[in-house]
């Protein structure tokens, strides 16, 4: 939806979409051969997939490329802000329903949460990789806009509030592998896998 909206995506597809426009092959292509790569990162950081994360790293890609197959960018803005808005919202709650079944975090969380255990800054760690993969995205010829801001934005609200409410064991639950994590820059973080992967 936020592809299909045309107003600007998050970071890590307008990477996708930077490397499709680029190098040609769909964008949700590029998502899964992405996340093949970022997991081959989680060898020397000793992350542990899970099937959840296989069927992100898998599931997903393959639903970007068939959902734009078959569907087109809207000529009304009024849609197209339906399509980004919906995009973001419908996002929020996927990343509750997949780290809520508690069954291994989507790559990009998992390279997140592998950095910082190593003793990094989680909020500094998610930062840069959400920049640098937007700067190389934006160079590349990704779509960057209204969207990227409103993702920016509104997918930590968002899934502030679906990840407990949708965890296994209803509200207040916490999945074992979103055991949150101190961060060594001190606190910790309330929701430090939100939206990176999930409903991409």
């Amino acid at each position: 939806m936020l592809l299909l909206g045309a107003l600007g995506v998050d970071p890590w597809d307008v990477f996708h979409q930077g490397l499709s426009r680029r190098f040609g092959l769909g964008v949700g292509t590029w998502a899964l051969i992405v996340s093949a790569g970022v997991l081959v990162l989680w060898v020397p950081l000793r992350q542990r997939p899970g099937l959840g994360t296989i069927s992100n790293a898998i599931i997903v890609g393959l639903t970007i490329d068939a959902m734009l197959a078959v569907f087109h960018t809207p000529h009304s803005l009024v849609w197209r802000w339906v399509l980004m808005l919906g995009g973001v919202v419908l996002n929020g709650v996927a990343t509750g329903a997949y780290i809520g079944a508690g069954l291994g975090p989507g790559p990009r969380d998992g390279l997140m949460t592998g950095l910082a255990a190593r003793g990094h800054s989680i909020r500094i760690v998610r930062t840069s990789i959400e920049l640098t993969v937007l700067a190389v995205g934006w160079i590349l010829g990704g779509t960057v806009g209204v969207g990227t801001v409103v993702y920016a934005l509104g997918i930590g609200p968002i899934a502030h509030v679906t990840i407990p409410w949708l965890a296994i064991g209803g509200p207040g639950g916490e999945p074992p592998d979103l055991q949150t994590p101190a961060d060594p820059a001190g606190g910790v973080d309330p929701a430090p896998a939100a939206g990176m992967d999930a409903g991409r």
